[in-house]
């Protein structure tokens, strides 16, 4: 599957529900989790690949060798900290660079898995938490430039056509002048 790239109108579309009865889906899921897994991410919405359904795939174990993909349908946050955090993010479709991006500190999770089972993630925090609300946001239209104050939007989105221009591809999170 090849990886949409910003500013691609794809990214800014919110998707429709998934269907769990849809037998299509474990086979989108499987498409979409090998093609995370071969930019090195760590999650990856179905809009990131041209499908405006509510999908999204994750893997944030930090051990390579041991790979679990995790495939959630309909994920919506339920409930989250009032805390933020601030940290350096990055994006698949947004290929050579990251910004700090705020985020809440924790969130819970509801979500269906492929068999159309609940699935609660409660109080995820770290990585795992924060990719959860990228790739929800991905489900909404909303990219990580959207997340950015407008003055750091442009300087942002400046670089990231500079990053384009010398040859950023997905899963590059910063290229060499």
């Amino acid at each position: 599957m090849k990886i949409v790239l910003s500013p691609d109108p794809t990214l800014r579309q919110v998707c429709s529900p998934a269907d769990p009865t849809d037998k299509g889906l474990k086979h989108l899921a499987s498409q979409m989790g090998k093609t995370m897994y071969k930019n090195n991410g760590c999650g990856l919405a179905a809009p990131q690949v041209g499908v405006l359904k509510r999908i999204i795939v994750i893997d944030c174990n930090a051990e390579e060798d041991k790979k679990h993909l995790e495939v959630l349908l309909n994920p919506v946050i339920v409930a989250h900290s009032d805390e933020t955090v601030e940290c350096d993010e990055g994006c698949l479709s947004v290929p050579g660079v990251a910004f700090p991006i705020t985020r809440w500190a924790w969130v819970t999770v509801e979500a269906l898995d492929l068999d159309g089972q609940e699935i609660v993630y409660e109080k995820a925090d770290g990585l795992l938490g924060r990719c959860l609300q990228h790739e929800i946001d991905h489900l909404d239209g909303i990219t990580m430039f959207e997340r950015l104050d407008p003055f750091t939007r442009m300087g942002a989105i400046r670089e990231y056509q500079e990053a384009l221009a010398r040859g950023a591809k997905p899963g590059d999170t910063s290229v060499p002048e």
